[in-house]
């Protein structure tokens, strides 16, 4: 299979080199950096280092980012696409494992999970996970522990509905979506590290409103989706 590593980064000047480094040391696969017109000189770190970068001219935030790359995958025919930040987090050398559950056909879309054999920790950004996770098991009687990862692998059959459905975003409330359409979801056991550089734009008072929307599109949008045990459209 043909698989596409998708790169949101968003002034990821000081972490983007490491990031690039870390894929291509750790796998043969191609990648994309989606640079969502950086205020800082990522742009020009790519194009000094000939990254494979698309540069979007204004701020759209991630869920347009990540709807470029997924357009990108569908057009050019990967079978794969992978989201897989760009500040340094995630870690290049679990992507296969992702990958494999979709290639023996055990899923449609596999999460890099933080908590599959791990426990999650105590904290408010862990409470708001834990309300979201019950959500979606409450939607769809299935159990995804690590809500917020954002290293997820996509089959071509998600890549397709991902590039072709604006409404869709690379949070939690389209993995309800997904698994409505017939979609198998699996959580693979990964580690990621510590941001070395730069802040999460998820401030307490954003991981708040964050949660609320996430939770209300949960139950009152994605849940009216028509469920479709095949998986077709």
């Amino acid at each position: 299979m043909k698989p596409l590593i998708i790169i949101p980064a968003y002034n990821e000047a000081l972490n983007i080199e490491k990031t690039i480094k870390d894929v291509t040391t750790n796998t043969n696969y191609d990648y994309i950096i989606i640079n969502d017109c950086s205020k800082d000189n990522t742009k020009q770190i790519c194009e000094d280092n000939n990254f494979n970068v698309i540069s979007l001219p204004i701020n759209y935030g991630l869920t347009s980012g990540i709807q470029v790359g997924m357009k990108y995958a569908y057009q050019n025919n990967y079978d794969i696409a992978i989201q897989f930040d760009g500040d340094g987090q995630h870690q290049a050398k679990y992507l296969k494992d992702l990958i494999t559950q979709i290639e023996e056909g055990n899923c449609d879309i596999a999460i890099g999970s933080r908590f599959v054999i791990q426990k999650k920790p105590v904290s408010l950004r862990m409470f708001g996970s834990m309300i979201i996770e019950k959500c979606i098991k409450l939607t769809t009687g299935q159990k995804i522990k690590d809500v917020s990862s954002g290293m997820r692998a996509y089959n071509k059959k998600a890549i397709e509905e991902l590039a072709k459905n604006p409404s869709l975003t690379p949070e939690p409330d389209t993995l309800v979506y997904m698994i409505k359409k017939g979609m198998k979801v699996k959580e693979v056991q990964v580690e990621m590290s510590e941001r070395e550089f730069g802040e999460s734009y998820l401030t307490l008072f954003k991981s708040a409103e964050y949660m609320l929307n996430v939770v209300f599109s949960i139950l009152f949008i994605r849940s009216m989706t028509k469920k479709n045990k095949k998986g077709g459209k």
